[in-house]
């Protein structure tokens, strides 16, 4: 079964049970403060798994682009990534537990759907702590399932929260005890008996997550008034079960991705397990850079949140170029893998086809940039390299010149110098406690919060890229925002510095629609009715997919906005004010470059 076929087999199987067939959000996320990138299906839902409702209904499905960095020490093995595809179904208030699982074993086993080997799966469920009690309702729909398919019931692993427990996605929210599903991807004949969560043999390939709880900011779970179920399968590891492979990065996903590294390196994979590991990492993370770029809300490396893990990933990818011996010359190569990307995805994500031109261009920049943070580096390792390196010296090189230690330790070797790597180590974890300590509740991207005066900001937003579209052209469109009760951040396509009368005339019109005390009303129309009112959107939904839409214009005799009137329509997920007369008075503070082809604006609203 190849990954198209799989993804819709997923769909297919869900729209089956009664669920409505939603599109991928962006990778990117909207209005979500504690993300950079969406790391998982249920990040865009949130507001629906707190009681909020859906325009497409209270079951659904889909297939999510996600970015994960968290564990990126641990891509370079045959399962882990940080772009990947989730394939999730979703209870909002509806069907629970029960429902969820049997769905799971029977899109799994069913010779229908995946028809795997039953007798190679094991399952978890939560064991119980302070917290919560042990989840001994799963645990009995699953052992009626096992015992009635003749499995040893040994298989059911009852571990801790560690293991077995999903949330809050922030400090607070909703939460609760999680289900996960393993298949053995060893010997057939050697399945074990009961399953062993130290073994690497048995691979995770989906999750059930019963949101029963909301973790209150004093530390408490709080049973939640609406229940909901949230599920992920990771595509790309199902992928590779169902063809008999133990290693993601032979299938279909990414083998063409291996082919271009090994044409570039002259290299062989599958024959050194540190090569292997090197084109893993550059494979994904190449990937992870295209998909990142491309996405219609699109980003560009810097030096700040998603740009700088964005400029780690790239960087980290050609490190590893080099480590390999890819021509450093040919400082297109990144961009060549690009183009095999979007080849693999262009029935699937074509944005990332239609963005190629800048991803190629973003990509080769970015490897000009660190070829001559290389030489500085080197050069300095130069001044450096006397006698013993210090875990100091060698961290120094690593934060200020990117250098990985295996750069710093080749370098050291040539020299026959050796390097402190436990001294490296203390620096770098003592680094990362910091990054992380002062990183606690800072604001990433989207609405700090739901605030009135966040609230306010949030449609101030709205009436500003309105007001752009005016004095610059259609050719703006949002690239990102950060909003606080403070003080808007706003992002935009745009090319050249805006001039003063630019700037004033975009005031001029935001106070404008504030002072005509405009209501703001929210309606659920298909995509393709937003679409000829002309609300302004990132248009990757399915055909027939309902959205909300957010209108600042007069409303006509019978309650609706007055459309040829409107000063602003766009598909979001809100929350907005009611009407545009309690905003207050629209002052642009600051307008500047974000990166390139984007310019960024920060205003403020007052009395």
């Amino acid at each position: 079964m190849n990954a198209n076929e799989l993804r819709q087999k997923y769909l297919d199987f869900f729209k089956a049970q009664g669920h409505a067939v939603i599109s991928s959000a962006s990778l990117i996320p909207e209005n979500d403060p504690t993300v950079l990138f969406t790391t998982a299906g249920m990040h865009p839902l949130v507001p629906f798994l707190l009681g909020e409702k859906h325009p497409a209904g209270n079951r659904l499905t889909d297939a999510q682009k996600c970015i994960r960095t968290g564990d990126i020490d641990e891509v370079g093995d045959r399962t882990h990534h940080t772009f990947f595809e989730m394939m999730g179904n979703w209870s909002l208030g509806d069907y629970f537990k029960k429902e969820a699982i049997n769905f799971s074993w029977q899109f799994l086993t069913d010779a229908a759907w995946l028809g795997l080997d039953k007798n190679r799966l094991a399952v978890s469920v939560f064991q119980g702590d302070a917290d919560a009690p042990y989840d001994e309702e799963a645990y009995q729909i699953w052992e009626e399932i096992f015992k009635s398919n003749n499995l040893p019931v040994e298989r059911i692993a009852k571990l801790p929260k560690k293991n077995n427990w999903w949330g809050p996605a922030g400090v607070t929210g909703p939460c609760g005890p999680d289900s996960e599903m393993f298949y053995w991807v060893g010997d057939a004949d050697k399945v074990p008996a009961s399953f062993n969560d130290d073994n690497d043999l048995w691979v995770e390939i989906w999750n059930d997550v019963f949101m029963q709880y909301n973790k209150t900011a004093e530390g408490s779970f709080e049973p939640l008034k609406q229940t909901n179920v949230d599920t992920g399968l990771g595509l790309e590891r199902v992928l590779a079960v169902i063809n008999g492979l133990n290693d993601n990065y032979q299938t279909e996903l990414f083998r063409p991705i291996i082919n271009k590294i090994e044409e570039l390196s002259n290299q062989r994979y599958g024959v050194n397990p540190e090569t292997d590991k090197a084109m893993r990492i550059i494979a994904d993370h190449l990937k992870a850079a295209t998909f990142i770029i491309g996405d219609n809300r699109g980003i560009t490396p810097s030096n700040t949140d998603q740009g700088y893990v964005l400029r780690r990933l790239i960087r980290r990818a050609l490190r590893y170029g080099r480590q390999l011996g890819i021509n450093q010359q040919n400082i297109t190569w990144p961009a060549e893998i690009a183009n095999v990307v979007s080849q693999i995805y262009v029935d699937v994500y074509p944005e990332i086809k239609n963005n190629l031109t800048m991803v190629s261009g973003e990509l080769t920049k970015e490897t000009e940039k660190f070829s001559r943070t290389l030489e500085k580096g080197i050069l300095e390792f130069e001044k450096l390299a006397q006698g013993a390196l210090s875990g100091e010296a060698a961290f120094m090189l690593y934060q200020s010149y990117g250098f990985p230690l295996e750069i710093t330790e080749e370098l050291a070797a040539e020299k026959g110098i050796k390097v402190d790597k436990e001294g490296f180590a203390l620096e770098l974890a003592k680094h990362q406690e910091l990054s992380r300590t002062a990183s606690a509740g800072k604001f990433k991207g989207g609405l700090a919060d739901h605030s009135e005066e966040t609230t306010k900001l949030h449609t101030a937003a709205h009436l500003l890229l309105a007001a752009l579209r005016q004095v610059l052209g259609d050719h703006v469109t949002q690239k990102g925002s950060n909003i606080t009760s403070e003080r808007l951040r706003f992002d935009f396509s745009h090319t050249e510095k805006m001039t003063p009368e630019q700037i004033a005339k975009v005031e001029e019109l935001v106070n404008g629609a504030i002072a005509a005390d405009l209501p703001v009303t929210c309606e659920e129309l298909s995509l393709e009715e937003a679409k000829e009112r002309g609300a302004m959107g990132v248009f990757d939904s399915k055909y027939g997919e309902r959205v909300k839409v957010y209108t600042a214009a007069p409303l006509l005799a019978d309650g609706k906005p007055d459309v040829k009137a409107a000063y602003s329509q766009e598909i979001c997920g809100g929350p907005h004010v009611n009407n545009t007369g309690i905003l207050g008075k629209f002052k642009i503070q600051k307008e500047e470059s974000s990166s390139a082809g984007v310019r960024r604006i920060k205003a403020v609203l007052g009395a």
